[in-house]
C-alpha cells in the first residue's frame, strides 16, 4: 500500500512540476520563429540568451536579434 502511494505522489508531483514549465516563443528580426522549453536564460554579461530548443538541446542566440519573446498561450 505504501509503495502505490508513493507512487501516485510521485507522478503526481511530476505533473505539478512539468506543468510549472511554459514553452516561449521567440520572434527574431529576421522573420524566425523560434520555440525554447521553459524560460530561456539572458546572460547580461555576454548579451547571449541561452535556451533549449523542441528537441531538448541547448542553444544560444544573441539578444539583439530577438524581437520579441514571450510565454506561449498569453
Amino acid at each position: 500500500m505504501k509503495k502505490t502511494l508513493m507512487l501516485a505522489g510521485t507522478f503526481t508531483l511530476g505533473l505539478l512540476l512539468a506543468g510549472c514549465a511554459n514553452d516561449h516563443v521567440l520572434h527574431t528580426t529576421d522573420g524566425r520563429t523560434i520555440v525554447a522549453q521553459g524560460k530561456p536564460k539572458v546572460d547580461d554579461d555576454t548579451g547571449m540568451i541561452t535556451y533549449k530548443d523542441v528537441y531538448g538541446k541547448e542553444q544560444q542566440i544573441n539578444r539583439d536579434t530577438i524581437k520579441d519573446m514571450s510565454e506561449v498561450g498569453n
